[in-house]
């Protein structure tokens, strides 16, 4: 699953097309890509037709787009999701999910298309609920009104979802003192999107070997001083990321514009196995982790 360098630069990329624009028309060539739309709010073509776009905003890996009807649109890229931008005339693709005409205000007449090899992504129109804190729901540039409504709203279904490093809400130290609490392994607790959003396998391996951290050790064990560092790695780690588009391993993950991100050529841990550490020249290992691998320097990255 895309993680937020990824979800980050798709979202940057809607938002000038798609803010302040308003839907024409709504084709579904794949029903299962709406699996996840609760039919009983109402039909998603006639739900999302005529709606104005409010914005795009993020919240760590979760990206949805409010709309002027008080609902939002909630686009999950799963494994494989894609939101590209078209023009309105653009050839139909084997893979194309969904597609939105919409009219934009700054770029004229465009298709929005959902492609998705795998189908594990969907679309769905979401109610909306206010934050807890009264703090912006997520990341969405400078778009729109600072006192619009839907700043502070952010779908059902994210609402548990904990905010990500690089929300200007996100809580220093209430994150810190809670991953300190935490009877797990470090990396079990940053992969816990309740706790903190937007981290996956790739830039938790990343993070954890930039700040010499073993993934099993207990994130009890790992005191103040070595949780900042940690907590500074994920944003500097994220930081270089999305400097760099993201990390594309294959023609799944792209941009709107179908490009992929290049950031897989500056990974320091990360399917690295085999390869000298950067740091100290050891052979970086790869170990079970999780139905899924974790990746460090066997010497820089020692269990205390």
């Amino acid at each position: 699953m895309p993680e937020l360098p990824e979800v980050e630069v798709v979202r940057a990329g809607l938002a000038p097309a798609v803010t302040g624009s308003r839907v024409l028309g709504v084709e579904v060539f794949e029903p299962r890509s709406l699996r996840r739309h609760d039919p009983t709010t109402g039909v998603f073509e006639e739900l999302l037709t005529g709606a104005r776009i409010e914005a795009a905003v993020r919240r760590g890996k979760f990206l949805w787009m409010p709309l002027d009807t008080g609902r939002a649109l909630l686009a999950h890229l799963g494994m494989s999701g894609q939101l590209l931008l078209r023009t309105p005339d653009a050839p139909l693709v084997p893979l194309l999910r969904a597609r939105l005409h919409v009219a934009s205000p700054a770029h004229g007449d465009l298709a929005v298309d959902f492609v998705d090899q795998r189908i594990f992504g969907s679309l769905a129109i979401e109610r909306m609920v206010e934050t807890e804190d009264g703090a912006p729901a997520g990341y969405s540039g400078d778009a729109g009104e600072t006192d619009a409504s839907w700043r502070t709203r952010l779908p059902v279904p994210v609402a548990h979802i904990a905010r990500d490093p690089l929300d200007p809400a996100f809580d220093d130290a209430r994150f810190l003192a809670a991953l300190r609490a935490r009877r797990t392994g470090i990396k079990r607790a940053l992969l816990d999107q309740n706790l903190v959003s937007g981290i996956g396998n790739i830039y938790a391996d990343e993070a954890l070997w930039s700040a010499r951290v073993h993934y099993d050790e207990p994130s009890s064990a790992v005191g103040p001083v070595r949780s900042r560092r940690l907590l500074a790695a994920v944003r500097e780690v994220f930081e270089r990321a999305l400097a760099e588009g993201g990390t594309s391993f294959d023609a799944q993950y792209v941009n709107v514009n179908g490009a992929s991100g290049y950031f897989a050529h500056s990974l320091n841990a990360y399917g690295q196995q085999g390869r000298p550490c950067p740091r100290c020249g050891t052979p970086i290992v790869r170990e079970q982790f999780m139905n899924r691998s974790s990746h460090r320097c066997p010497r820089c990255q020692r269990r205390r």
